[in-house]
C-alpha cells in the first residue's frame, strides 16, 4: 500500500487517542508545585536546624538532587514522570533525572564505557555552554565596569 505523507498524517490523527490536556496540566501543576512545596518545607527545616537562608538553599538543592537521583535509580521517578509529565521537570529534579537515566540505562555496558560515559551525555553540553556563557558574561561585566 502506497501513501503520501499527508494521507499518512491524516490516518495517524484519526487513530491517535485524544490527549486529556486539562488533566495533564492539573497533574503537572500539582506535582511541580508539590516538589516546590517540599523544597520550601526542607528550607524551613534546615533553617530550624541552624543554617542561614543561603546555606539552607544549598542544602535543599542537594537534598532534591539526591532524592531525584535515588528515585531515578530505583525506577520510581520514571513512574512519577509518566503520570505527572512536565511537572517533574522542576529544574533541579529534572536535571538530576536527566543525568542519572542514561547512566542507569547503560550500566550493562560496564562502569567506564557504560555508566561513566553516559552520565555526562546530557550534562556535558549543559556544563560546557553554562561555563562558557559565564566566562563571556564575566568578561562583558568586567569591560563595562572599566568604561
Amino acid at each position: 500500500m502506497s501513501m503520501t505523507n499527508k494521507e499518512y498524517d491524516r490516518l495517524v490523527k484519526q487513530r491517535q487517542p485524544a490527549s486529556p490536556m486539562g488533566k495533564n496540566i492539573i497533574w503537572a501543576f500539582c506535582v511541580g508545585g508539590g516538589i516546590c512545596v517540599l523544597g520550601q518545607a526542607l528550607s524551613g527545616v534546615y533553617q530550624d536546624w541552624g543554617l542561614d537562608k543561603e546555606q539552607s538553599g544549598t542544602a535543599v538543592s542537594l537534598s532534591l538532587i539526591f532524592a531525584a537521583a535515588v528515585l531515578t535509580g530505583l525506577g520510581v521517578f520514571d513512574d512519577i514522570a509518566k503520570r505527572a509529565g512536565a511537572g517533574t521537570l522542576v529544574p533541579i529534579t529534572g536535571f538530576a533525572n536527566a543525568m542519572v537515566s542514561p547512566a542507569v540505562e547503560f550500566k550493562t555496558e560496564g562502569f567506564i564505557t557504560g555508566t561513566a560515559t553516559k552520565l555526562f551525555q546530557v550534562a556535558g553540553p549543559v556544563l560546557v555552554f553554562g561555563i562558557s556563557a559565564s566566562v563571556v558574561y564575566g568578561l562583558i561585566l568586567m569591560l563595562l565596569q572599566r568604561v
